[in-house]
């Protein structure tokens, strides 16, 4: 493997100093002189109409001074995906669920916008409240939009090979139901905004969020203001997951308010709000159908998909499509049939969560795929081995595992774990369980249709040559992003992180997607990297120029110029540089000529020195409808080992170990990699052990905080042992792709597997309680 200066190390992140002392500045840490404080009128009822709508008492109120609602903000659609606009910034003919938003508050503090809310008086008809698929799918069903009748939102039928005439070759053929239940994204932070129309007529918004880009977009869209006139910056983040990807009504509101009034508008969800908005984590009902050869050959799948999606769509006419395409890799599977149905029910909206779409149909699968091995009397990792796809593959709905390190994550965790001495040699209570995962290194199209670069990036010299500043738009959410793209910057440029300056989130800097589909490192990071390397091919032209060396000679690596061939006499550069520098103390000296001297040079020749970088991926996938969910230019893959004790008595399952090889490609920065792979499995286990949001039979929530709602802590992980393998992905930047979100996958079914290994119970419902599995338990005692 080629050496390198800056990456595949273990750099500090760039921002650990700020987050550390308290420095760091969270959207909901921003003031301005002249400020309002916003609030949100949201509906107590989960599916009425609005008869009438009084704000009078309201606007009456001393210290108030703006009070909006649909008749303000007009009857724009908006939402994520065009081909799904099915919301508005507040609710105009009917409320869809507890917390639909009908109105908002601009007043001189909280405590004043909190008082007018409750002073805004409207009048509901209420309407049967559908919280589950089969009520609103029942006959006879009001449907919650007008456009969607039967309330199915979204439905996808696909067929790759032939699945009945499979099934005909198959030696057995096993089918199995899988239910998660509804999540919460569980970030710390919750979603925050300031917003400032100023005299001139622009607008910036400060916001939580995870796509600066899309935000713009929806907002200019709805305000009806000029995408020029938008900028959308992303202050510190305290995390995202998925759910902060598109625009909030609370963003739209703070924006129209403060255009009204002429003020800055602050708002802030409170816990309950973040649970209310959600757009977290579907619930999934799969159904699924597996044929397999006598000797072992995965050969058909058939996966039927209920989705409850809750009253807007958001993400999820993507999610519909994931939960089914997921499922191609990364095993050899030849005749793949996916029939999905996503619906609209009186809840608050599901959306993309971190594995998008991809973890619950995995867990299904992982866990039916160990019962067929058992029933061939085959181990769980050879049956995997056998199966497994390797580079240059291509999957039966088109995607080109152009690397794949799959075979070397699994016998990485085997050989990690020690499997060979512990599968079937356990204890009673004790078990070992295995799966593996797959995931898209970003998402090969926009959400909009359009032609558009994916992420742009701009490194700017300084006049001196001592810093290099790099403009991206890309979102630093806790991922690292902000350290990996100037690792990246630094290694192309030739100099080190500390010489780097990252400027992000920020839509004055660029267009980036933002931080979703495990996206970044590789498409933000080539954008970077091409910008870094067309900035060092300026300076090294103006180099050429002085010295008469030929550009193709010479690189710049470790902060000083290497010359290839014969070193040329470069004195009178370095005179130039220090009389002109008289007085400072780190004058350069020594046999090489430093980084800061040509790249003043440059400048001094040329002006400003800037380095431009566009990335879009080429043509992807194949034509099928559809065929643009789940296309990549690369794909992450993962394997699992976790070792579990279940106590008997009670049914409590403790985690004793989990071991996790991912192939990233190339690791950026290893220290990174390896807590985005810490972090996927700590989620993974709080979804397979507790997490559930729970509603009353009028869809309220019933545990919308972080007090009721459980998360798994520092005390419910065990030690992981992190293996990274590096398959150099030869269309990612230095050969990196993804690590933020396939790292999930295969964490629920590996404590599935372990736990069926432990006691000899099979859960088919998440989340894993011990009530759930002491009642399974009983169930098998009594057969």
């Amino acid at each position: 493997m080629k050496a390198y200066n800056v990456i595949n190390t273990r750099l500090p992140r760039v921002d650990a100093r700020a987050k550390a002392t308290g420095d760091a500045r969270y959207a909901a840490d921003l003031s301005m002189p002249g400020m309002l404080c916003g609030a949100m009128l949201q509906s107590p009822l989960a599916h009425a109409k609005i008869l009438n709508i009084d704000t009078s008492a309201a606007k009456r109120l001393p210290g108030v001074r703006d009070v909006v609602t649909w008749k303000e903000a007009g009857l724009v659609r908006y939402g994520v995906s065009p081909a799904r606009y099915d919301e508005q910034v507040f609710c105009s003919d009917k409320v869809r669920y507890v917390g639909d938003e009908v109105a908002s508050v601009a007043a001189i503090d909280l405590e004043t916008a909190m008082e007018a809310v409750s002073l805004i008086k409207v009048d509901y008809e209420e309407l049967p409240a559908f919280l589950d698929i089969q009520s609103a799918t029942a006959e006879g069903a009001i449907a919650i939009h007008e456009d969607f009748p039967g309330n199915v939102s979204a439905e996808v039928h696909q067929e790759f090979g032939n699945f009945e005439e499979a099934l005909k070759e198959c030696a057995i053929v096993r089918t199995d139901t899988f239910t998660n239940k509804r999540q919460d994204g569980g970030f710390l932070e919750p979603q925050a905004c300031l917003a400032q129309y100023d005299l001139n007529g622009n607008l910036t918004l400060w916001s939580s969020t995870q796509s600066v880009h899309y935000v713009q977009r929806s907002v200019a869209m709805v305000l009806g203001i000029p995408v020029g006139k938008v900028r959308v910056v992303k202050p510190y983040v305290g995390g995202g997951f998925g759910p902060k990807a598109a625009v909030n009504a609370m963003e739209i509101a703070a924006c129209l308010m403060s255009r009204r009034t002429g003020k800055p508008v602050k708002m802030v969800f409170s816990r309950e709000q973040v649970f209310l908005h959600s757009r977290a984590r579907h619930q999934f009902t799969h159904e699924l159908t597996t044929g397999v050869k006598k000797d072992g050959t995965i050969f058909a799948l058939r996966n039927v998909c209920h989705l409850d999606g809750g009253a807007y769509s958001s993400f999820g006419i993507a999610t519909i499509y994931y939960a089914g395409s997921l499922l191609g890799a990364p095993y050899k599977l030849p005749n793949m049939k996916y029939d999905g149905y996503r619906i609209y029910t009186n809840k608050p909206t599901c959306g993309a969560q971190r594995g998008h779409g991809g973890v619950a149909a995995r867990a299904g699968w992982e866990q039916q795929l160990d019962a067929i091995a058992a029933e061939l009397n085959m181990d769980p990792v050879e049956f995997r081995l056998k199966n497994m796809m390797r580079t240059g593959d291509v999957t039966c709905n088109d995607f080109n595992m152009s690397s794949l390190g799959m075979k070397e994550c699994l016998e990485g965790v085997r050989d990690g774990s020690n499997w060979g001495a512990k599968k079937g040699k356990l204890p009673k209570g004790k078990g070992i369980g295995v799966a593996c995962g797959f995931f898209v290194s970003g998402a090969g199209y926009p959400i909009y249709r359009s032609e558009t670069f994916h992420s742009t990036a701009t490194i700017r010299l300084t006049e001196d040559g001592g810093a290099v500043n790099l403009y991206t738009a890309a979102a630093e959410i806790g991922q690292g992003s902000d350290t990996i793209l100037g690792q990246i910057a630094a290694e192309a440029l030739g100099v080190s992180l500390d010489d780097v300056r990252v400027h992000s989130g920020d839509t004055d800097f660029g267009v980036d997607l933002g931080a979703y589909s495990s996206r970044q490192t590789l498409m933000s990071g080539h954008a970077v990297k091409m910008a870094a390397e067309d900035a060092k091919r300026k300076v090294l032209e103006a180099l050429s120029e002085q010295l008469k060396v030929p550009v193709e000679d010479m690189d710049i690596a470790g902060g000083v110029v290497v010359f290839k061939k014969d070193k040329p006499d470069f004195s009178r550069l370095r005179t130039m540089y220090i009389k002109e520098h008289r007085g400072w103390e780190d004058q350069p000296s020594g046999a090489e000529l430093t980084f800061r001297e040509a790249a003043r040079v440059a400048f001094i020749t040329r002006g400003v020195i800037i380095g431009n970088g566009a990335y879009k991926p080429g043509e992807l996938g194949g034509k099928y409808k559809g065929a643009a969910v789940g296309t990549s230019p690369a794909y992450g893959c993962s394997a699992q080992v976790v070792e579990v004790t279940v106590d008997e008595e009670t049914g409590k399952v403790t985690i004793d170990a989990m071991t996790d090889a991912h192939d990233c490609g190339f690791a950026i920065n290893r220290t990174n990699v390896e807590g985005q792979m810490q972090g996927s499995l700590s989620m993974g286990l709080g979804e397979a052990l507790f997490e559930e949001v729970r509603f009353d039979a009028k869809g309220r929530i019933l545990n919308a905080s972080l007090g009721e709602y459980r998360i798994p802590t520092m005390l419910d992980m065990p030690n992981v042992k992190t293996i990274i393998i590096e398959s150099d992905e030869p269309n990612g930047p230095f050969g990196a792709k993804e690590v933020g979100e396939g790292a999930i996958m295969p964490t629920i079914p590996a404590i599935l597997n372990a736990i069926y290994d432990a006691v000899g119970v099979r859960i088919n419902e998440l989340p894993i309680t011990s009530e759930r599995l002491f009642a399974a338990m009983k169930e098998k005692q009594k057969k």
